[in-house]
């Protein structure tokens, strides 16, 4: 009898304890790291394998029987796609999913405002929140290597010091509404063409100089909590289970605690991805955008091969428990939260954050004779020339197409701005519908679509030609590259006429990627005005109109011919690859490095952007001109507004090392502020950079290392104007 007693008091204290480690769990006020474990503890093999993989496009499964909810990933870095079908791409036809646009992420580059990076990251999370979403798939930071990339419009540009100035407060906007960011696409990921498995191979200077950075500040800056693997190969490893980038730079180097989730369809072997670094599955069995699944999720890499490997002891507990604690430790940090607030969807708030970003994003390029601003009623007959002041350009370009809650188009904000009976409008030319994976042409008449626009331009007192790319296939859309560095849709040829027909007609340009520009001495005024989401409209007006001040910068350069970019200047080896491996045969020389270094004039350097007023940069002071290697390089200078409108200009400091035992660019970014000043008034501006930033890596230390000896520290508005120099020395 006693033994009976002792049993059963055994029992009880078993389930004692198994529902304290479930309040443990359950219980928001403990720590997370604690919680983890108890949910673990209390935790099946099978349920544990089960978080590695997806249950629907979308999704992946949580732990029911102990309350622990889904994951719900969602595209957009941009805006909150529509929710799709289970199993298929497609929409699920809901009518209340239609978000709001915010601009592409060039745009956001283009503003040199960490600031709006904030706000940017805030609102997007929020509707991400609304519609409760666990993960929102962005932002991408792949540094822009070549103009022809299908989605440079989704990510920061080409320089990684400005990439990750501007990741950083995105991430922590979106984190702050309890949302899971996921930086992507870790790592290399810098074209469409043959992205399922082109193999790169670079350096180990280039790697860490060039194309990890951005990647390392949002993990251990923005304290990221999860990171998007690749496509591409690297070094005959696919980046989705890649043991040097997974585990040795992202989990072991740098720290990072939280999850790593493959693309969709990113997966290749169970094998590779138990050990080298994956936790969590999606989209095995698709091309990874097109194709419905085929194959039980139980038939993924990381689910029933997985569990078998386990229980036949081919692979250690410790790699399903270290992914299972990731995983885990995502839900714990979003939506079993303490303190997650509620979103909110398509708001005011939001709008003018999309509007007050854009502003400040759009790049004035050129500006003769004070073309711009428009000023309303000083010309009776404005004609509006072009399919991009029409069409639509949030929907299409791969997994960031939108549907939106509304979208004003280039041309209404005008006829808003100047009224209906100033504004005639001809479609100019037309490109056919956006549809992923394939081109097709549109069926109207491309001469009489040209020979109606020039008859309005000649009976236009100015002409506003409103043209660029768009998210078709073969333009700036995911799944493959531009086939060409000019403009598509015979744009170049309409720009001619319509400058033949009329003078004064200005290029305004809808795209994120650069473009040849052969008519570029011909126009009085280019504008820059990339994909700029909902508020498109009301923001070009403004611009135009002068009602704001033009204060973006380019995020990258524009080279005057493909040839004269980096990437394509060693060839097909080097660019797009032949198809198996790719070298990256400029090395570190990307953008402006390459163009400053080797003294190649691009069209339009990195950092340029005019502005209706003028900015005067006073000299470059600093307390002390030697430093030690820990210490901190603090410089002053006065920017002054010596024009008559309100305005902001960014000083951007670069560096260089005039002598160092390898080759270093002649210019890089290491600092910058953008300053908004009243006419004729004057701030001080002070930058501040540890001497450790002025670093290269060293592959024979492979560590960083600051050489002792003199630098030269040059500031400017851009790369290619640099008025103030200062030497200083490090011990």
């Amino acid at each position: 009898m006693k033994s009976i007693f002792l049993a059963i008091a055994a029992i009880g204290a078993s389930i004692m304890v198994h529902a304290q480690q479930q309040a443990i769990y359950l219980d928001v006020n403990k720590p997370i790291e604690e919680r983890i474990e108890s949910a673990l503890s209390a935790m099946t093999t099978e349920e544990k394998v089960s978080l590695c993989y997806a249950q629907s496009k979308f999704s992946s499964k949580g732990v029911p029987r102990l309350g622990i909810p889904e994951i719900w990933t969602d595209d957009g870095p941009h805006g909150i796609r529509e929710e799709v079908l289970w199993d298929e791409w497609g929409g699920a036809g809901w009518t209340n999913d239609s978000c709001t646009a915010f601009p592409a992420l060039t745009c956001l580059s283009a503003t040199f405002n960490p600031e709006l990076s904030l706000l940017y990251g805030r609102s997007i999370g929020e509707e991400a929140r609304y519609r409760n979403k666990t993960v929102l798939l962005g932002p991408g930071v792949n540094i822009y290597r070549t103009p022809l990339n299908g989605r440079n419009f989704e990510y920061l540009g080409e320089d990684p010091y400005l990439s990750s100035r501007m990741v950083v407060p995105y991430i922590q906007g979106v984190q702050s509404v309890g949302v899971a960011a996921c930086v992507k696409h870790f790592a290399l990921n810098n074209q469409e063409q043959w992205r399922g498995h082109i193999n790169v191979d670079l350096s180990d200077r280039a790697l860490h100089e060039i194309y990890l950075p951005a990647f390392k500040a949002a993990v251990q800056q923005a304290k990221v909590w999860s990171v998007m693997g690749a496509y591409n190969q690297f070094r005959g490893e696919y980046c989705c289970h890649n043991d040097l980038l997974l585990n040795k730079i992202l989990k072991d180097d740098w720290k990072f605690d939280g999850m790593v989730v493959s693309d969709w369809g990113g997966v290749h072997n169970t094998d590779q991805a138990v050990r080298n670094g994956l936790d969590l599955e999606m989209g095995t069995y698709t091309d990874g955008l097109t194709t419905k699944g085929k194959f039980p999720y139980s038939d993924y890499y990381l689910a029933n091969p997985f569990l078998k490997g386990i229980k036949e002891r081919k692979y250690d507990i410790a790699l399903l428990n270290d992914k299972a604690r990731r995983i885990l430790r995502l839900i714990f940090r979003t939506t079993m939260s303490a303190n997650r607030p509620f979103g909110r969807f398509v708001s005011s708030q939001h709008s003018e954050a999309a509007r007050k970003i854009a502003q400040e994003g759009i790049v004035l390029l050129k500006n003769e004779q004070h073309f711009f601003p428009v000023i309303a009623g000083k010309h009776k007959r404005i004609a509006v020339i072009g399919e991009n002041a029409s069409r639509s350009l949030v929907v299409g370009g791969g997994s960031s197409s939108l549907k939106v809650a509304y979208e004003q188009s280039p041309l209404d904000g005008l006829i808003a701005k100047y009224g209906k009976d100033h504004i005639v409008y001809s479609l100019g030319y037309a490109s056919g519908p956006a549809l992923y994976g394939r081109e097709e042409p549109s069926k109207l008449n491309t001469d009489s679509l040209l020979t109606a626009a020039v008859e309005l331009a000649k009976q236009a007192d100015i002409v506003l030609f409103i043209g660029g790319l768009n998210k078709n296939h073969f333009q700036d859309c995911e799944g493959g590259d531009r086939q060409s560095l000019s403009l598509p849709f015979g744009q170049d040829k309409l720009i001619d006429a319509l400058l033949k027909a009329n003078k004064n007609t200005a290029v305004v340009l809808l795209s994120g990627n650069a473009v040849s520009m052969p008519w570029i001495n011909k126009v009085p005024a280019i504008v820059q005005g990339w994909y700029l989401g909902s508020e498109a409209g009301n923001v070009l007006a403004d611009v135009i109109s002068g009602e704001v001040n033009p204060s973006g910068k380019l995020p990258f350069s524009f080279p005057k011919k493909l040839e004269d970019n980096a990437a394509h200047f060693y060839g097909k080896i080097s660019y797009p690859g032949d198809s198996v491996n790719q070298y990256y045969k400029e090395d570190i020389m990307v953008g402006y490095r390459w163009f400053d270094t080797k003294k190649i004039s691009p069209q339009f350097p990195f950092g340029f952007g005019l502005s209706y007023t003028s900015f005067d940069l006073g000299a470059l002071s600093s307390d002390k001109l030697t430093y030690g290697k820990d210490e901190v390089i603090r410089i002053k200078f006065m920017v002054k507004n010596t024009g008559s409108r309100y305005g902001a200009e960014v000083a951007q400091l670069y560096v260089h090392d005039p002598v160092c035992t390898v080759p270093r660019p002649v210019k890089e970014l290491k600092a910058f502020e953008k300053v908004f000043l009243q006419p004729g008034e004057t701030k001080t501006v002070e930058l501040a950079l540890k001497a450790a930033d002025l670093a290269f890596y060293d592959v024979d230390k492979q560590d960083w290392n600051v050489e002792a000896g003199d630098f030269i520290l040059q500031l400017g508005n851009s790369s290619g104007n640099i008025s103030q120099k200062l030497m200083i020395s490090v011990k």
